[in-house]
């Protein structure tokens, strides 16, 4: 399908918005949300939860401001970066360089090299992390995008951007040891052992290994790498982490380990992991979509469908080589026909007799653009490849 259209009709509500906007979690941004809160735990996450589920978008009214998302600036990066490698258009350079400049404003000052957190507090089961504090998600995700800018669009700021990320992984981040092998924490603040966290960082530190060289990065990506392959599972999935309450399997969660895993692959790197990787492929093209494309939030219901669950299998199957075209397609078909509204926003979310139409810009949007622009760049290569 020719989705030119919907990229340029989301790129002017993305612009006319200048990049800002509200948030799943952001919830304690609203002076009263925090109040009633408590500042307990159960307090945050019911406050969290209730402004997360509900249909309406009840922030103007609780005084949650609009908010640059560090993470949502670096994905809508990825996208101009991926629109750039296309076409090659001055204006879409100018964008470029402006996300450049907000996210090295936007830097967590605190930390060993350049790491970026959220623009609000939030509150898991596991634990609380104030506002700005670095993860190693947005860390990982925003080194990737850098990476690819300066491979898109030569930028060597790019490049000067992305490389100290690596101090932040390794010099403030906890590690959970497994014999030879480790986990990144999520934050400088915890001790958990996320799967998808840990192989952002892993596979971010082995793209700066073929780059720089540096023995270091190369061990500790190795390392952190083999501990979430040990945790696979025999059919090819893997749990959101080991802990008893964090035993799920989900669709984009399932994509990014899968994504992590083949950058150590492209790089060379890790070639004992292929065979669990097509393992985990197959058990993600096989378990998270229906015949017509729509895509589960997990492996055994269908229910609630995420906007992250359609714009990751995107991301991951435009690049994923011509076996997984036409499943590409049906998920896209589904995803514009039942997600995009003709205002030029994505849903958040189709619930079980209701949809949630709030347009969250780092939720929605950015992934959104994500997705449309890595489709745009797969069938270009394709094309130049013919």
């Amino acid at each position: 399908m020719d989705i030119r259209p919907h990229i340029d009709a989301l790129r002017g509500y993305i612009e006319r918005h200048d990049f800002r906007g509200y948030d799943p979690y952001d919830a304690l941004n609203s002076p009263f949300m925090r109040a009633v809160s408590l500042g307990r735990k159960w307090g945050r996450i019911a406050a969290i939860q209730s402004l997360k589920r509900c249909p309406v978008n009840l922030r103007p009214l609780l005084g949650v401001p609009r908010g640059l998302n560090p993470k949502g600036l670096g994905l809508f990066l990825w996208g101009y970066a991926k629109l750039y490698a296309v076409e090659r258009e001055e204006t879409v350079l100018a964008r470029i360089h402006e996300l450049l400049d907000r996210l090295a404003a936007l830097r967590s000052p605190d930390a060993s090299g350049n790491a970026w957190g959220y623009n609000f507090p939030w509150q898991s089961r596991a634990f609380y992390v104030p506002a700005g504090t670095p993860t190693i998600v947005n860390s990982s995700f925003i080194g990737h995008v850098l990476l690819d800018t300066w491979r898109h669009a030569g930028l060597q700021r790019a490049l000067d951007l992305a490389v100290p990320v690596a101090n932040f992984i390794l010099g403030d981040l906890h590690r959970t040891a497994a014999g030879d092998a480790i986990c990144f924490s999520y934050t400088p603040l915890d001790r958990t052992a996320v799967h998808n966290a840990n192989l952002l960082g892993a596979s971010l530190l082995a793209r700066l290994y073929r780059i720089t060289g540096e023995e270091r990065l190369r061990e500790s990506a190795l390392a952190s790498l083999a501990y979430s392959m040990r945790c696979q599972r025999e059919d090819g999935s893997w749990h959101y982490a080991e802990t008893d309450y964090q035993r799920w399997i989900d669709s984009f969660h399932t994509g990014f380990n899968l994504q992590c895993i083949r950058y150590f692959l492209r790089e060379g790197l890790a070639a004992e992991a292929a065979t669990g990787y097509e393992r985990g492929v197959r058990f993600y093209a096989e378990n998270f979509f229906l015949p017509n494309g729509t895509p589960k939030y997990y492996h055994d219901r269908v229910y609630p469908i995420d906007i992250h669950s359609p714009t990751q299998a995107i991301v991951f199957f435009s690049d994923q080589g011509m076996e997984h075209v036409e499943l590409t397609e049906k998920v896209l078909d589904w995803m514009m026909e039942n997600m995009w509204d003709p205002h030029g926003f994505f849903y958040f979310q189709r619930q079980k007799g209701r949809v949630i139409r709030i347009p969250y810009m780092r939720w929605g949007q950015a992934w959104g653009f994500h997705a449309l622009t890595e489709y745009v760049l797969a069938c270009s290569n394709r094309l130049k490849a013919e």
